[in-house]
C-alpha cells in the first residue's frame, strides 16, 4: 500500500469513527439536552477548562513525539508511559487539594466535588496515551476506531440512564469516566505492549524535547481556545456558555467529523516526507481542497436550517443557540486551511512559529468574546470568526516560507469547494422563497426538505462537478457506487 493510499484507508476509518461518534453524541445529546439544563453543560464545560488545561502537561506532546519518531520501540513507549503516570499521579493530587478553591472562585460549592471526581481521569491517561499512539504509528486506525465507536455508545448509554436516574451533572462527569476506564480495558487486548515502569532517563529526554514544543503550542492553542470559556462563564454565567458551547459544537460538526481524520493520518505521512518538501506541499493542498469540497456546503445547509433544527431537535430552551450557530459557521472557511497549516508546520519541526501565532492571536479572541459580549453571545461569535481568520491568515504567512508555494496555490485548493457551497447556497436560497415561511410556520417539515434538498443537490454537484481538482475524487465515488450498486445486483439474483 503507498503511502497516498495509507493516508486515505486512515482517513476513510477515522472518519466512519468519528461520523459513528458523532451520530451517537448527537442522538444521545438531544436526549441529555431534554434531561438536563444548559447549566449542567456549563459546569461540566467549566470544569474541563482547568483538567484539560492541566491534561497537556501530563501528555507533554509525548504521545506525538512517538508516531512522529523515525524509529521507536517498546523502551520508548514505556519510559512515556512511566513519566506520565508519575505526572498524573501528582496532577490529580493538586486538583484534589484545589477543588474547593475552584469552586470558591465560582461561588458554586458543587464544583468541589465535581472537580475532584474528573481529575481521576488523569489517571487512565498515560495508558490510553501509549497505546493509541502504538496504534497511530501503525496507522491501524481500523481497530482504534473500532474501540472508539462502541465506547461512544457506551458513553451515551450511560449518561442517558444516570440522567434518568436523576443524577444531573453527574451523569455527564461519571460516564465520562467510566467510559475512559473500560475503553483502556479493550486497548490493553489490542496492543501488544507490557505496562511496566521504566525509568530510562535518556529515552524519557529524547522525547520531551520534542513534546515540549508540543506542550508549548497547545498551553497557547487552549488559553486561545477555552479562555474564552471562563470569560464566557464569569459575565455571562454558566446557562450562556452551555448554550454557546452548543452553538460551537453544531456549527463545528462538519469540521469535527471530517478534519480530525485526515490530520492523523496526514501528521503521519508529512512526518514519513519530510524531508520531500514537494511531496509535503502536494498532501497540504490535496488536503485543503478535499476538506473544503466536503465541509463548505455542509456549512451552507446549517446556515439555512439552524433555527428550525436547533427548535425541533433539542427544544426551545436551547433556540437562543441559533444566532451564533449561523455567525460560527463562518469559521469553517478558515480552519479548513489553519488545521492543515498546522500539521504542516508539526511536521517540519516548525512548532516555535505556531506557538508564536497563537500567542499573538490569544488576547485578540478574548478581548474580542469580551468585547462581543457588549452584544450578546452574537457578538462573542463575531469575535471569535475576526480572532480566527487573522490565526489562519499567520499561519498560512509561515506554511509559505516553509514550502516552495504561493498564494495562487492556495485559492486553486479552496476554488473548487467554494464553487460547490456557492451552488448549493443558491439552490437552498430560492427553494427558501418557495417554501414562503415554513421556518416558522412548519418547522420540522421545512427542515426535512432543507435537508433533503440541499444533501441531493450537493452529491449531485459533487458527483458531476465541473470544478478541477474533484475530477479524480468524483470518479472514486462513481466507482465505489457502480460496484456497491453491482453487489447489490448479484446478491439480488443469488437470493431465492
Amino acid at each position: 500500500m503507498t503511502l497516498g493510499q495509507s493516508i486515505r484507508s486512515g482517513a476513510k476509518w477515522l472518519a466512519l469513527g468519528k461520523l459513528g461518534n458523532r451520530l451517537s453524541e448527537f442522538a444521545f445529546g438531544v436526549i441529555l439536552a431534554r434531561l438536563l439544563t444548559p447549566a449542567d453543560f456549563g459546569m461540566i464545560a467549566t470544569v474541563a477548562v482547568f483538567t484539560g488545561f492541566v491534561g497537556m502537561f501530563t501528555a507533554g506532546g509525548m504521545g506525538q513525539s512517538l508516531i512522529r519518531a523515525k524509529e521507536a520501540d517498546e523502551e520508548d513507549f514505556t519510559a512515556v508511559f512511566t513519566l506520565q503516570l508519575a505526572l498524573g499521579i501528582l496532577v490529580y493530587l493538586g486538583f484534589f487539594i484545589a477543588a474547593p478553591f475552584i469552586a470558591k472562585a465560582f461561588d458554586n460549592p458543587i464544583y468541589t466535588e465535581l472537580v475532584r471526581v474528573m481529575a481521576l481521569s488523569f489517571l487512565l491517561r498515560p495508558f490510553h496515551v501509549m497505546r493509541t499512539a502504538w496504534l497511530n504509528r501503525r496507522m491501524d486506525f481500523k481497530s482504534r476506531t473500532k474501540v472508539e465507536v462502541t465506547m461512544g455508545l457506551f458513553s451515551g448509554v450511560t449518561a442517558s440512564l444516570m440522567a434518568l436516574a436523576g443524577l444531573g451533572v453527574w451523569s455527564l462527569a461519571l460516564s465520562g469516566l467510566l467510559s475512559a476506564l473500560v475503553q483502556n480495558l479493550w486497548l490493553s487486548r489490542l496492543v501488544p505492549l507490557r505496562v511496566r515502569i521504566n525509568p530510562d532517563r535518556g529515552v524519557m529526554a529524547r522525547h520531551t524535547s520534542y513534546g515540549a514544543k508540543i506542550v508549548a503550542n497547545d498551553f497557547v492553542s487552549y488559553l486561545r481556545k477555552e479562555g474564552k470559556s471562563l470569560v464566557i462563564s464569569k459575565l455571562a454565567g454558566p446557562a450562556s456558555l452551555g448554550l454557546f458551547n452548543k452553538a460551537e459544537s453544531l456549527a463545528r460538526l462538519p469540521n469535527q467529523l471530517l478534519m480530525s481524520p485526515t490530520m492523523e493520518p496526514l501528521f503521519r505521512a508529512l512526518s514519513k516526507t519530510q524531508d520531500d518538501l514537494e511531496q509535503s506541499k502536494y498532501f497540504y493542498y490535496r488536503s485543503i481542497t478535499l476538506l473544503t469540497a466536503y465541509t463548505g456546503p455542509l456549512y451552507v445547509i446549517l446556515w439555512w436550517v439552524a433555527e428550525p433544527f436547533i427548535g425541533v431537535v433539542y427544544g426551545d430552551q436551547w433556540v437562543a443557540a441559533a444566532e451564533p450557530m449561523r455567525i460560527l459557521l463562518l469559521m469553517g472557511v478558515f480552519l479548513n486551511v489553519m488545521l492543515p497549516s498546522s500539521v504542516v508546520l508539526a511536521a517540519q519541526n516548525r512548532l516555535g512559529k505556531e506557538m508564536l501565532a497563537q500567542s499573538i492571536n490569544l488576547p485578540i479572541v478574548l478581548g474580542a468574546v469580551a468585547i462581543g459580549l457588549q452584544w450578546g453571545l452574537a457578538g462573542a461569535a463575531w469575535g471569535m470568526v475576526i480572532a480566527q481568520a487573522l490565526l489562519t491568515a499567520h499561519f498560512y504567512w509561515y506554511v509559505c516560507k516553509t514550502l516552495p508555494t504561493r498564494t495562487y496555490d492556495l485559492l486553486r485548493a479552496i476554488g473548487p469547494g467554494l464553487g460547490l457551497s456557492a451552488m448549493v447556497g443558491g439552490c437552498l436560497y430560492f427553494l427558501d422563497l418557495l417554501l414562503q415561511g415554513w421556518g416558522v410556520t412548519h418547522p420540522a417539515l421545512y427542515l426535512v426538505v432543507m435537508l433533503g434538498a440541499g444533501g441531493a443537490v450537493f452529491a449531485g454537484l459533487f458527483l458531476y462537478s465541473p470544478f478541477r481538482g474533484l475530477e479524480s475524487e468524483a470518479k472514486r465515488w462513481k466507482a465505489q457506487i457502480a460496484a456497491g450498486l453491482s453487489h447489490i445486483k448479484t446478491a439480488s439474483k443469488l437470493s431465492p
